[in-house]
């Protein structure tokens, strides 16, 4: 049996998988099992930050493995220690939580805010608004707290307590608010799975000014728009707010799974000792990849993303056959005139690996894509887009 039929005979089939066996890469390329060249435009759903075989992330995670591999979180851990220092001197944050992955670090943050609400506010003020179209997870509470309803199918009934206001409406929000016993409203600044649309920074202070109103906490999702995706180490530093949770993963461990919760001023103090925990979380491998990966996002980095970012911009907006372009950093969605499944398919057969948001083209290169590179893929994405209308 070949790789693809035993993954089909063993795997649960749960992933619409790509005819494609990825046997090996470099940096921002990638190799099939018949040694065919890719162009990495989506780097592990915006995880492999700096692509593939990273020598740098290799040395901190062979330097951590020839030391100790785990020791749990019953003692302590200077790679755990270390990356936490880091988040916290560069985004404010006062403490960090460490799990596995996104949908954990949202478990996280949704539990910090109902202690916080059931502390300050009340037992009933557990509620928490989150947006349509938005995505923060596949456990059954994040589940609940993603504003689409065809996640929500099958698996009723899910976590109580989640309502969801509509993206760049203020009103809508404060609406909630007010019908409502609520301890936060909690976002993604651009909403991935929804079709990688960033939201508009005036609802986005407008929120932030509701949360101070009422009295609220505002927890932003950056599980996907974090890490230097989007042109800053985080998203919210670019909108000007002050958050008093921030979630993030994916890009943080550098292909290692790794999570984080960090909880700023109004939250810092809400855990204590036996109140969440976890078994792998702060593992000291994924926590010196974590430091690997942060150490190297700096200014030079972060605004090559944005030049990097502003080109595929310019060069795909108006192009023909591409109806729209949308994102922030290099965290791109790309509505094309013809099918967006077809799109791809052409895409892989000309060496360009995009993947798929709703229904659009997502393009979620690593970050230090060299930029010959990305202009090869963005002249034959051009051709593709084109060529599938004619």
């Amino acid at each position: 049996m070949s790789i693809k039929e035993k993954d089909k005979e063993f795997i649960a089939n749960t992933y619409a998988r790509f005819d494609l066996q990825i046997t090996r890469g470099c940096g921002s390329l990638v190799y099939d099992d018949k040694g065919k060249e890719y162009i990495d435009l989506s780097s592990g759903i915006a995880v492999n930050t700096f692509g593939m075989c990273d020598p740098v992330f290799i040395n901190a995670v062979n330097e951590q493995l020839n030391k100790c591999q785990h020791t749990s979180n019953l003692y302590y851990s200077e790679p755990c220690v270390k990356l936490a220092e880091m988040l916290c001197t560069r985004t404010g944050a006062k403490k960090v939580f460490f799990g596995n992955s996104g949908a954990e670090a949202n478990e996280c943050a949704i539990k910090v805010a109902r202690l916080w609400g059931s502390q300050n506010k009340g037992e009933k003020y557990y509620n928490i608004i989150t947006l349509k179209n938005s995505f923060h997870g596949r456990t059954i509470t994040t589940l609940a707290a993603t504003g689409q309803d065809v996640f929500h199918a099958y698996f009723n009934p899910l976590t109580e307590g989640f309502l969801y206001g509509e993206a760049n409406n203020v009103d809508s929000i404060e609406k909630l608010l007010l019908e409502n016993k609520c301890c936060a409203i909690m976002m993604e600044l651009v909403q991935g799975e929804g079709g990688v649309m960033a939201l508009n920074p005036d609802f986005v202070g407008g929120v932030s000014k509701l949360c101070e109103k009422y009295n609220v906490l505002l927890l932003i999702d950056e599980v996907q728009t974090g890490n230097g995706r989007t042109g800053s180490l985080y998203a919210f530093q670019q909108y000007g707010i002050t958050p008093d949770v921030v979630t993030t993963a994916k890009g943080l461990g550098g292909g290692l799974p790794i999570g984080a919760c960090m909880m700023f001023g109004k939250t810092e103090g809400i855990l204590g000792a036996g109140l969440h925990g976890s078994t792998f979380g702060g593992n000291p491998v994924a926590c010196a990849a974590g430091v690997s990966i942060i150490e190297r996002i700096d200014e030079p980095l972060l605004k090559e993303v944005r030049e990097k970012s502003q080109y595929v911009f310019d060069e795909l907006s108006g192009a023909e056959g591409i109806k729209s372009v949308s994102g922030l950093g290099l965290m791109i969605g790309i509505e094309t005139v013809a099918d967006a499944s077809l799109v791809i398919s052409k895409c892989m057969e000309r060496g360009l690996l995009p993947i798929k948001a709703k229904n659009k083209v997502r393009l979620l290169p690593p970050l230090n894509i060299p930029f010959d590179l990305l202009r090869k893929a963005v002249k034959v994405f051009k051709e593709v887009a084109k060529e599938c209308v004619q």
